[in-house]
C-alpha cells in the first residue's frame, strides 16, 4: 500500500502548488522575516480571513515550508525561499500560478497528447507570450521569474565558458539582463547588449556596479527578424520556448549577425544528462502545455544548428543543470 500512497501524493501535487502561490502572491515569508506570528496577526497584514488563512498556514507548517510552535508561525529555510528580498527567490515562479489561464492550460494538457497541439493555445485562442502581453501584471511577475531563475545560475554559467577571445557580447532575449550582468562582471573586458522585445528589456544593468554599466546597452526588437552584431550572442532558455522551425528563424537571425569567428551559444538543459532526467522531462511538458516549445538532446539541436547553417563545435556543463552549446557558422 505504500506505493499507492506515493503515487497518491503525486496525483494530488497541485494542491501544494496551488498554496504556495497564495502564500507567494500574499507575501506570508516577507512577512515573517522579522520572526515568529500569530496567523491572526498575519491576517490582518496582508488582508486575508484569519480562519482560512489559519488553515493554509497550518498546511504548509505540515509540508515544511512554515513551522508552527504554541500558536506562532515561523519561517523554515524552505519557507525563505519564497521571501522577496533573497537571491534567486522562488517567490516570482510560485506567483506564476495566480494566473488562471496558466491553470487552465495545465487541465489542457490531454488535448496536446492526442492532438500534438499547443494546449494553451488551442484553449485561450493566443498564444501565451500575447496573454502575457495582454496582462501587464501577469507580463511583469513572468519577468520577475525569469530573472530571479537566471540570478541562480548566472555566475555558474559566466565562469564556464572562455569569453577571452571575445570582445562583444549580446544577450539575446535576455529580458532584464541579469545574465549578461553577470557575464561582464565576471569579464571585465566585454562590452554587452541585453536585446528584447520593447516591453520586457532591461535599460540598466541589474547590479548597477559603475564598471559593468558603462560597458552596458539595451536594444529592443524580434528575434525572428535580426539581432544585433557581436563576437557572442547568447541565448538563454530561449529555443526551448520554440518549435523547430522557429528556432531555425532565431538561429538564421543570429547567423547573420555573427562577426567572423563569432560564436552563438545556447543555454538550456539538455535532455539525457545523467542527474538530470525528472526536471528535464518536467519542464519538457511545461514546454509542450504553455509556449509550444521542447527540451531536447545534444543531437537535436545539433541538427537545429545544422538547419540554421551553424555547426556545434561544443557543450560546456556548468555546475548546475544548464549546460552551454558553442556553434559557430559553417555545417558540420
Amino acid at each position: 500500500m505504500q506505493s499507492r500512497h506515493e503515487l497518491q501524493a503525486l496525483v494530488t501535487g497541485y494542491r501544494l502548488s496551488a498554496a504556495l502561490a497564495v502564500a507567494a502572491d500574499l507575501g506570508l515569508s516577507d512577512e515573517l522575516a522579522a520572526g515568529p506570528r500569530s496567523s491572526g496577526d498575519l491576517a490582518a497584514a496582508v488582508s486575508a480571513d484569519p480562519d482560512n488563512l489559519h488553515r493554509l498556514l497550518r498546511a504548509l507548517a505540515a509540508a515544511g515550508v512554515y513551522s508552527e510552535q504554541d500558536g506562532l508561525f515561523s519561517l523554515t529555510p524552505l519557507g525563505d525561499g519564497l521571501r522577496s528580498d533573497v537571491p534567486g527567490s522562488v517567490r516570482p515562479l510560485a506567483m506564476t500560478l495566480t494566473d488562471p489561464a496558466l491553470w487552465a492550460a495545465w487541465g489542457h494538457v490531454g488535448h496536446s497528447i492526442r492532438t500534438g497541439e499547443n494546449a494553451f493555445e488551442s484553449l485561450h485562442g493566443i498564444d501565451v507570450w500575447t496573454h502575457r502581453q495582454r496582462q501587464p501584471e501577469q507580463n511583469a511577475i513572468f519577468n520577475a521569474n525569469m530573472a530571479a531563475l537566471s540570478a541562480r545560475y548566472a555566475d555558474s554559467i559566466a565562469t564556464a565558458y572562455d569569453f577571452s577571445g571575445l570582445s562583444t557580447v549580446v544577450d539575446v532575449g535576455g529580458g532584464l539582463g541579469v545574465l549578461l550582468d553577470a557575464v561582464l562582471t565576471h569579464h571585465a573586458h566585454l562590452t554587452g547588449t541585453v536585446f528584447d522585445q520593447s516591453h520586457v528589456v532591461g535599460r540598466n544593468a541589474p547590479s548597477q556596479q559603475e564598471s559593468v554599466e558603462a560597458r552596458w546597452s539595451a536594444e529592443s526588437g524580434s528575434f525572428f527578424d535580426a539581432v544585433p552584431a557581436a563576437d557572442c550572442l547568447l541565448l538563454k532558455w530561449i529555443l526551448h520556448d520554440w518549435p523547430d522551425a522557429q528556432c531555425t528563424r532565431i538561429l538564421e537571425a543570429c547567423r547573420a549577425a555573427l562577426n567572423p569567428d563569432g560564436v552563438v551559444l545556447v543555454v538550456e538543459r539538455i535532455v539525457g544528462r545523467p542527474g538530470q532526467e525528472v526536471e528535464v522531462a518536467l519542464t519538457d511538458l511545461n514546454m509542450m502545455v504553455l509556449p509550444g516549445g521542447r527540451e531536447r538532446t545534444e543531437q537535436e539541436y545539433a541538427a537545429l544548428f545544422a538547419t540554421a547553417g551553424l555547426r556545434l563545435r561544443q557543450v560546456i556543463h556548468t555546475d548546475g543543470p544548464l549546460s552551454i552549446l558553442e556553434a559557430v557558422s559553417g555545417r558540420s
